[in-house]
């Protein structure tokens, strides 16, 4: 490419997958979320691969309608989105489906659960994570962890998380 030729990604073609996805979609559920692009990454996510959004207040930002077009979220309205002012009432309004926890103090590593259609991936607030209150009152195998080496960071990105959680789970049902 010469120097001042920029690469026109727009004529390149874009494949999109042949990919199972499930008739009912999974859940991701962001408990007291802090930081807008973690949670603007987390959205996109859901909207690309058609999986419900759950906000459990108090959030750290506004996501009315100027918030989200001031954020450039093009993408905000293909988003399934719901707000619960807390945790209790996301669990009232939510009682059936599997609902795993992500936390660093769980003993069971992500991949060894069996995902079904319709689970719900709880994540905590990028500084604190889930409280105890929400880790002691589940069942352990629920509880799930990411491994990784607690010496050298403290916890992996919230979007990464949901992320790569997100995806082991299509993964599975997709094999």
């Amino acid at each position: 490419m010469k120097k001042n030729e920029q690469m026109r990604f727009s004529d390149r073609a874009r494949v999109e997958m042949d990919f199972q996805w499930p008739a009912v979609p999974m859940n991701i559920v962001l408990v007291a979320p802090s930081i807008p692009p973690n949670t603007g990454n987390v959205a996109r996510l859901c909207a690309a691969t058609g999986t419900r959004l759950h906000l459990v207040e108090p959030l750290g930002f506004d996501i009315d309608d100027r918030a989200v077009r001031r954020a450039g979220l093009d993408y905000w309205n293909s988003v399934d989105l719901s707000v619960h002012p807390d945790f209790d009432a996301f669990l009232e309004k939510n009682p059936a489906g599997t609902k795993y926890f992500f936390s660093t103090a769980g003993k069971r590593i992500f991949h060894d659960a069996e995902f079904e259609a319709g689970d719900y991936l709880i994540f905590g607030n990028e500084t604190y994570g889930l409280s105890d209150e929400i880790i002691n009152a589940q069942p352990a195998d629920q509880i799930l962890n990411i491994p990784i080496k607690l010496d050298n960071v403290r916890s992996l990105n919230l979007s990464n998380c949901a992320a790569v959680v997100l995806y082991e789970a299509l993964r599975q049902k997709n094999s």
